[in-house]
């Protein structure tokens, strides 16, 4: 009963909230150098991954309505698989975006963890947690725990981590069920955070680099997609629809970076055609890592000045100009967000960012530009645009929404996230059965619990966002929307003079 009225009175309370909103003018600007707190966004950022965390909490645990969860995980095949991330608002552990989420995490931090200040160990902290559990899922040679969790039985629940009952199973790939997608992204995910421990932990980083040598070394040896051996399983969540061509393109620029071993440079100028470098496909997240490696490899060229990898600049500017406004080859919403597809758009919305902010330094170093038809983009050409899609993301939208939660004076209530959903175990000790949660999942009242900088799907391609809790596609929030994000607000809060 008494979770009823508390729902009630939010209700109300967001009700209240919405409706004083929408009747304030917004016509008032601001100066456009500090037209959001940049510096609160990423915090916010950081900490939403407190809220997805698996496993025993430490005792800094920010996020304080989550508890312990999944404390047995692993126990199915007699090894430890207990911590790592929750993907997004459900209960299962996929290793392959739980790797990309740790890369991009590492990368943030690579490229722009010297203007984080304060942020920067809440950053790493983030990362660690991302790379204890892959050390785990990696401790056997030739062998990979790339699952835990029964997808298809945990949605059938709508129930807190906390209270998880549904079955823990493991899934593996090994030299007889190779997965080099899965695989490679983890070879990717310890050696760039290798280099984000390098300074700090440099006992760490170097056991991450170690790992990462020899998991790459299984990816590249017994070669296969891992959703052929774990159809079932894996898809249609986290089905590796590009291949893993792209991912052993992405490992091996990772390792060539974190090792310095030639054999990786040299991997990368023999196989890179192969690995589709040159290929035109312009989409980067969990799935498809290609414009990542090609970013990455242009930087050794413009920056290292490696001449073999002189192509790469070519490759990287094919990205720019099919993702600038005005390209045949890209969409934006009326209201100017940069639109790829309707599930979960917000994800390509901030790699996107975060990948023109990044080239964007890296032409700056080298004093060179892209060309893209005859049109001349800088590199501040590039951190406007990238500016733009994160404040459209911040609440600079027709609705005047922000679209990550905690943030602004409007944003959204009803995510598709369990934990959120449902009271706490501070607020409501006993058990919450597999099917009793529904009723909150389809009801109308707002979470009782804020998943503090998660950012979620975001609105379809009129800028429309319903706000609804069953509307997954637009309303779930996930690990690898925030992980590139990390690195564009630290670089909008350092430029505007915030950090």
């Amino acid at each position: 009963m008494t979770f009823s009225l508390f729902s009630c009175l939010l209700f109300l309370l967001s009700v209240f909230s919405t409706l004083s909103h929408s009747l304030t003018p917004h016509s008032h600007h601001h100066p456009h150098s500090a037209t959001h707190n940049y510096r609160d966004a990423l915090t916010k950022s950081i900490l939403f991954f407190e809220g997805q965390r698996s496993g025993k909490l430490p005792s800094n645990q920010r996020m304080s309505w989550r508890r312990d969860s999944a404390l047995s995980d692993g126990s199915a095949m007699n090894v430890d698989l207990v911590g790592g991330y929750y993907d997004a608002g459900d209960n299962v552990k996929f290793g392959f975006p739980m790797a990309f989420t740790t890369t991009m995490l590492s990368w943030s931090v690579i490229e722009f963890g010297g203007v984080m200040k304060g942020e920067l160990q809440n950053a790493r902290e983030a990362i660690r947690w991302g790379t204890d559990y892959l050390l785990k899922a990696t401790a056997h040679p030739d062998t990979i725990y790339v699952q835990v969790g029964d997808a298809e039985k945990d949605h059938a629940c709508w129930e807190r981590p906390e209270d998880m009952d549904t079955p823990r199973s493991v899934f593996k790939v090994d030299k007889n069920n190779p997965g080099s997608d899965v695989a490679a992204e983890t070879a990717a995910a310890l050696a760039a955070a290798s280099l984000a421990f390098k300074k700090t932990d440099p006992a760490y980083s170097k056991t991450l680099a170690r790992r990462a040598i020899r998991v790459f070394q299984f990816a590249d040896k017994y070669r296969g997609s891992y959703s052929n051996g774990l159809k079932s399983v894996v898809c249609p969540f986290y089905c590796s629809y590009s291949g893993y061509q792209d991912e052993l393109l992405w490992g091996a620029t990772w390792l060539h970076k974190a090792t310095k071993n030639p054999m990786y440079l040299n991997y990368i100028k023999a196989n890179g055609q192969t690995l589709g470098a040159a290929d035109s496909d312009n989409t980067f997240g969990w799935d498809n890592k290609h414009v990542g490696a090609r970013i990455l490899l242009s930087k050794e060229f413009l920056v290292r000045k490696v001449q073999s990898l002189h192509d790469y600049k070519g490759h990287a500017d094919n990205f720019i100009c099919s993702v600038i406004p005005g390209s045949s080859s890209s969409r934006f919403t009326p209201g100017g967000l940069l639109f790829k597809m309707g599930d979960s758009n917000m994800q390509y919305v901030t790699s996107t960012s975060f990948i023109l902010l990044a080239y964007a330094k890296y032409l700056t170093k080298a004093h060179v530009v892209v060309n893209c038809g005859g049109t001349t983009v800088t590199p501040k050409r590039l951190r406007a645009i990238a500016k733009k899609q994160v404040d459209y993301l911040l609440g600079e939208n027709p609705l005047k929404m922000s679209y990550m939660v905690g943030y602004g004076p409007r944003f959204p209530r009803r995510i598709h996230h369990r934990g959120s959903s449902l009271p706490s175990v501070g607020v409501h000790p006993g058990k919450i059965q597999c099917s009793a949660g529904f009723s909150v999942m389809n009801s109308e009242s707002p979470n009782p619990n804020t998943l503090v900088g998660a950012v979620v799907g975001g609105p379809d391609l009129n800028d429309r966002f319903p706000d609804e809790r069953s509307d997954y596609e637009q309303s779930e929030p996930a690990t690898y929307i925030n992980a590139p994000l990390v690195g564009s607000l630290a670089y909008l809060a350092h430029s505007s003079g915030q950090l």
